[in-house]
């Protein structure tokens, strides 16, 4: 188990630098010079301040160096500082109690709607249930979680007034629960289509066959043998799409006006302050990375046999 871990915190390593690299010199191949926006309009800074702005930033370094080194200030815990002089690990702190809230409310939304119709589903193929799943899925795949969210914000929010449109001033749960709910529709559909499948694929396998066969209990099949197997990918798919929904709420936020990464981003990438969209992204990033090592080190306390692999 031990080198099982190992093994897969090692490969993470090519896999962190690659990804930061690659976000890294996206923002830095933007067009136009950082330092000069700052001033703004027709004003012109002193050659004194630009000369203090870019060795801050090590805007003078290569591209390799500048990398490094921020690689090396994100190691250690430090994302940088914006152009008005923030520090983004600061900023990052401030919002993640919001995204973390709105995810996992999301979260255990589509747990409980993506798993349970899925299961309904699986135990009855060619039935209502599994009709309804079809339709279910296909419904909110094809339809954009924008549309859901202002659709939600003109009927809960305006004409019914139960919940609040944007913003936090109402607090958790009233705040939180149109937004989650958008986010969890959103991404429960492919859960839920992902269950039922598993689920029939193990109802069919031999194994099942036989302990059927040998007259073991139908409940004692299902909870025992079908579900502890059928649920290794809806594992893997509920471990990545964990970190997948902090991504995801960049609309979301937008949406509702919520102060948390997603808005954050969002605004960054507005005024192209370029530090805080590079420092979301990676701490984006990074929990993407340990979601995936915790799926794999979830793998063979489900299936020892992947200890093997």
């Amino acid at each position: 188990m031990l080198r099982y871990a190992l093994r897969r915190i090692l490969m993470m390593v090519p896999t962190l630098i690659g990804s930061t690299l690659l976000v890294y010199l996206l923002v830095f191949l933007i067009p136009g010079d950082p330092v000069a926006r700052l001033a703004g309009g027709e004003k012109r800074l002193s050659d004194s301040t630009i000369a203090a702005i870019r060795a801050q930033y090590n805007l003078d370094d290569p591209f390799f160096v500048q990398y490094a080194k921020y690689l090396w200030g994100v190691l250690h815990g430090d994302f940088g500082h914006d152009f008005n002089g923030n520090s983004v690990s600061t900023l990052i702190a401030t919002a993640l109690p919001y995204t973390v809230v709105l995810a996992l409310s999301a979260f255990v939304l589509k747990l409980v709607i993506g798993v349970c119709l899925g299961v309904w589903a699986g135990l009855r193929q060619g039935r209502f249930p599994d009709r309804f799943n079809l339709f279910f899925t296909i419904f909110f795949l094809a339809v954009p979680g924008f549309i859901i969210a202002y659709f939600s914000q003109y009927v809960f929010g305006i004409k019914l007034h139960w919940l609040p449109i944007s913003g936090v001033r109402a607090g958790f749960p009233l705040a939180f629960i149109m937004p989650a709910m958008v986010l969890a529709l959103e991404t429960a559909s492919p859960l839920a289509r992902l269950s039922r499948t598993s689920l029939v694929d193990v109802l069919r396998s031999d194994y099942i066959v036989t302990a059927t066969a040998k007259g073991i209990g139908p409940q004692r099949i299902m909870w025992v043998h079908a579900l502890r197997n059928a649920f290794m990918p809806v594992v893997t798919y509920l471990g990545l799409s964990m970190a997948a929904l902090l991504g995801g709420s960049v609309l979301i936020e937008t949406i509702f006006n919520l102060p948390g990464l997603g808005g954050t981003l969002a605004r960054a990438i507005d005024t192209q302050n370029g530090p805080v969209v590079v420092g979301v992204s990676v701490f984006l990033l990074l929990f993407y990375l340990v979601a995936a090592l915790i799926v794999d080190l979830l793998y063979p306390i489900i299936d020892p046999r992947v200890r093997h692999v």
